[in-house]
């Protein structure tokens, strides 16, 4: 950056980044004639063709290595440019950019550097907005749920008894949808590289989460669910939350397309000391040229499930979205129509 500082004190280069190479350029390719000049004019010994060649040569090659040096200082602006918009896209790190320059380069790292707080700053109101809605929706949920407790310590009838329980359930299965997307939020927040702390994953300690969120809806289609888990535990960089939501937000899609009496099967397990965890079912499935319309932001494949239930059209995308943030993958296979699909999440070392 010194050498950019200094070419944008010269008033004649100060508003053109152009012509701070070109000045550069040009200095480059005299230096071998004013060289030759010098060897000609204030030898003393005769001057031979030859020795006028091999000077020429090395005095060519000098200036050249000098304007590539000098060249590649120059660049520098656009080298701490990109590598600050790339620190705030994968790590959410906020860089200073100098923005006193009145050339193209400066009027670059002025306008990312903008861009980049317009982007924060956004993204920061947006989640204090999401927060206060979450906070919001759990007083909502929390309503029915106090009417319901009410009820039940009147000692009602049994039949009324029931219902005030399956509205707590109910609102309790609420509330940890909350929570887990307030955590999805605070997971954003993190800085990706470097910062996410390995965390050991029981699975067996999520499985009585995932049967107890999904076990309506296997009941109400006569699905058996049948879930292998072929280890106990593995490292992770994913909390556990997150990924309890990925997999029922999986089984969930997996239900919703599986016909009637049928299975969907979960398997967890170690290959090439690769954590694989795959979720299949016997389903609709789907044409191999839509697997990229799977993960998309309210895809164009968003379309009723089996009993006709209804689709948001951004599940998947979040789900993939949660995955790679942490550092694994998330595909999706099918071998056609009506002939079920496969959905593998792989985490590496």
């Amino acid at each position: 950056m010194k050498l950019y500082h200094n070419l944008s004190q010269i008033s004649f280069l100060k508003k053109s980044y152009a012509f701070k190479f070109l000045f550069v350029a040009f200095i480059g390719i005299h230096i071998p004639l004013i060289g030759i000049l010098f060897f000609v004019l204030y030898y003393n010994h005769t001057v031979s063709p030859t020795s006028i060649l091999i000077f020429s040569l090395m005095m060519t090659l000098l200036a050249t290595l000098i304007t590539l040096l000098v060249l590649n200082q120059l660049i520098r602006p656009i080298s701490i440019a990109s590598k600050s918009l790339n620190d705030y896209r994968n790590n959410r790190k906020l860089s200073v950019l100098p923005t006193d320059y009145s050339d193209e380069a400066g009027l670059l790292m002025c306008n990312i550097q903008e861009s980049i707080y317009e982007a924060e700053s956004f993204i920061n109101e947006k989640q204090d907005l999401i927060y206060m809605l979450s906070h919001d929706l759990k007083n909502f949920a929390g309503n029915p749920q106090g009417l319901a407790k009410l009820i039940i310590s009147e000692n009602p009838s049994e039949s009324i008894r029931q219902l005030a329980e399956l509205i707590c359930e109910s609102t309790n299965l609420q509330f940890r949808y909350i929570e887990n997307f307030i955590k999805l939020l605070q997971e954003q927040d993190r800085v990706v590289k470097g910062n996410q702390e390995i965390r050991t994953i029981l699975f067996s300690g999520i499985v009585p989460f995932i049967n107890e969120q999904l076990e309506q809806r296997l009941v109400e289609k006569n699905i058996k669910l049948n879930l292998s888990l072929e280890l106990p535990e593995a490292k992770l960089r994913i909390d556990e939350g997150l990924l309890i939501q990925v997999l029922v937000n999986l089984i969930s899609n997996a239900v919703k397309f599986s016909y009637f009496d049928s299975e969907i099967k979960v398997r967890i397990y170690n290959e090439n000391s690769k954590l694989i965890i795959t979720v299949v079912d016997k389903g609709i499935g789907f044409d191999k040229n839509q697997i990229d319309e799977l993960f998309k932001k309210f895809t164009k494949m968003s379309r009723l499930g089996t009993a006709n239930e209804s689709s948001t059209g951004i599940g998947l995308y979040l789900c993939k979205k949660i995955i790679e943030k942490n550092k694994g993958t998330l595909n999706a296979t099918s071998e056609g129509k009506n002939k079920g699909a496969e959905f593998r999440i792989e985490f590496g070392n």
